[in-house]
């Protein structure tokens, strides 16, 4: 299938080659900046091309890409030389972070999604979490949530099949649920320092849950996109090369969608006046 994008060269890509091949119709990024993204290349203005980034690392970049406190963490690790996998006591810090969120609860960690993880979630023992769902109560648990978790955190991650690659948590009621799992991996202590701090910034931005964008709400109900708390998805789940078309749409005017319609549009932290008119704009016309 050829996808043309007026952003770069003609690219062939085949939508089912790979969960991410979408992002091939990206320009390379140069640097990130909250939730924008600026790319090679030259705008009209003769100013770097700027992206919005709705996908947002499909959550890991929920509070944007460089938080000056995450960023400082990072610093502080690496000065230390922590790359490689050795026991450190910021493994711990980040424990304990994560029972601000879920206290009570037992915890695996990896570096890769376990072996029989995608059958967890296939059979609906398994499911993610993501913060800011409900704007009055950002870092709930569902009632109904399933025994095992899987949050999705501010961090450096990946993505293999469309679960974290990198830091990959899982979050169970009780030990029991989690034996058929192995024991944690040991991971790199910069890793540990930028997830642990990634949650202690989540905690402390409970406004996040409310972005203020009233022409996009304006068109939010009359549309065919549902939102739950900053997360927007289509009411109708689109087929593969529909939402090829969708995310190349999106792309020429500025916008970054996720490259997969399994994972949600999330809502930027700030928009100028133009850019929510825009997106707002551009959600609308795709009826």
């Amino acid at each position: 299938m050829l996808i043309k994008s007026n952003l770069r060269p003609i690219i062939k890509i085949d939508v089912n080659d790979s969960e991410f091949s979408l992002l091939n119709l990206v320009p390379t990024v140069l640097r990130a900046r909250g939730f924008r993204l600026y790319t090679q290349g030259v705008a009209a203005k003769g100013e770097p091309r700027r992206l919005i980034d709705l996908w947002q690392n499909g959550g890991a970049a929920v509070l944007g890409h460089n938080p000056p406190n995450l960023l400082r963490e990072l610093k502080n690790a690496a000065s230390r030389g922590l790359y490689a996998p050795f026991p450190h006591f910021l493994r711990d810090r980040y424990f304990k972070a994560l029972s601000r969120l879920f206290p009570g609860r037992s915890f695996r960690i990896y570096a890769s999604p376990p072996a029989g993880l995608d059958t967890l979630f296939s059979t609906g023992a398994a499911g993610f979490w993501r913060p800011f769902l409900d704007p009055n109560s950002p870092f709930a648990i569902a009632d109904n949530a399933p025994p095992v978790l899987v949050p999705i955190l501010p961090g450096i991650q990946g993505w293999r099949n469309c679960l974290p690659l990198g830091l990959c948590i899982l979050a169970a009621e009780s030990e029991n649920q989690l034996t058929q799992f192995p024991a944690s991996d040991i991971l790199p202590p910069v890793l540990f320092a930028a997830a642990a701090r990634g949650i202690y910034d989540l905690v402390a931005s409970p406004d996040r849950a409310k972005p203020v964008f009233p022409r996009i709400a304006k068109v939010l109900q009359e549309s065919r996109w549902q939102s739950r708390g900053i997360y927007l998805s289509l009411k109708v789940k689109p087929e593969t090369e529909a939402w090829a078309k969708l995310f190349r749409k999106f792309l020429d005017v500025g916008f970054l969608l996720p490259p997969v319609p399994t994972q949600p549009l999330i809502l930027p932290g700030v928009l100028s006046a133009g850019e929510e008119a825009k997106l707002a704009e551009t959600l609308a016309g795709n009826e």
